[in-house]
């Protein structure tokens, strides 16, 4: 059995760290641009940063149509639509809010990865989802309901995170099809270079002064939420969701919101009330849960604990022999 290295863990944790402090740096600077240049500039920079460091390290480009077909796909799902639902959400909703509604994306992609790839959930499995669903749903329950009506029906800032929740479930599993044709971390910089333009090109038509008002401290904001938040982020997330178990792995998105309610309540003043803190408290316990549930598997049947050990999952794992040229 190989021995991970000694900052695996920390590794593992890395990605949702910056993506919960960067949710708030980029909260803070809404109110001086606009969403969809927001997330445009998250995108794009990010992405050119890490294909150039894919090609210092001189990883493998996509080289089939397939490939590049996958990775449009990608760029659709987990770069366009995921990240300009998160920004036009994130202006109705508070960065710790917006952050625990968009961390609901474990559960879709345990789903997802039970029907497409035979993850074995188990017994802990499940109840750790059922519980960081309910602690998601005491968060973030919007009291005025999911659609506002203003003369016509409109998504609130709440369902709009929960569309981008379900975008990024899906580019989770999709990156472990990608990975079949392209190294999954020069995919990911593609995706978000593919995945940024649509957004720059939609703010061009639709909004206006997207940069004129921003400060020095509003631009060393964005360029934390584009190269840590993104580049490293990303670059980082995918790589592991390529080799991991993706019900484990995907379930430490849970804490993404505890970074994201920490800063928010330091730097922007967010409030949670004891229903919200009740969910906070459900949500940890569903990743220690969800992640030991191997572990816990023969406190409920003691034969179990090789049956959900031996399910395969290397098979799909990142291997530079296997793509498709």
């Amino acid at each position: 059995m190989n021995r991970r290295p000694p900052l695996t863990p920390i590794l593992l944790i890395t990605p949702f760290f910056l993506w919960g402090t960067s949710m708030v740096l980029m909260k803070g600077t809404l109110a001086h641009t606009t969403p969809l240049f927001l997330a445009g500039l998250r995108l794009v920079p990010a992405g050119a940063i890490i294909l150039l460091a894919t090609w210092i390290m001189g990883r493998s480009q996509p080289r089939s149509w397939r490939a590049w077909g996958w990775i449009g796909l990608f760029s659709l799902v987990d770069g366009t639509l995921f990240q300009g639902c998160l920004t036009e959400g994130l202006r109705y909703t508070g960065a710790g809010l917006g952050s625990v509604l968009i961390d609901s994306q474990p559960l879709g992609v345990a789903l997802l990865a039970l029907w497409i790839f035979g993850e074995h959930i188990g017994a802990w499995g499940w109840l750790g989802l059922g519980l960081g669903g309910l602690g998601i749903s005491l968060i973030g329950w919007p009291d005025h309901g999911w659609l506002e009506i203003s003369g016509h029906l409109a998504p609130t800032g709440e369902a709009l995170m929960l569309l981008a929740a379900l975008c990024m479930a899906l580019g989770t599993v999709m990156v472990r099809l990608v990975s079949r044709h392209v190294d999954p971390v020069v995919a990911t910089g593609w995706h978000m270079v593919l995945g940024g333009i649509p957004l720059f090109v939609l703010s061009a038509g639709q909004e206006t002064q997207q940069w004129e008002n921003l400060t020095g401290t509003d631009w060393s904001c964005l360029g934390y939420a584009a190269i840590l938040g993104s580049a490293v982020a990303y670059g980082l997330f995918f790589h592991f969701a390529s080799q991991e178990n993706l019900t484990s792995f995907s379930s430490l998105t849970f804490l993404t919101p505890i970074f994201a309610l920490t800063g928010g309540s330091l730097a922007l003043e967010e409030q949670l009330s004891g229903r919200q803190w009740l969910g906070v408290i459900l949500t940890l316990g569903s990743v220690y849960l969800i992640n030991q549930r191997h572990h816990l598997a023969p406190l409920i049947n003691p034969g179990s604990a090789l049956a959900t050990v031996s399910v395969p999952v290397s098979k799909y794992s990142h291997d530079q022999s296997s793509y498709s040229p």
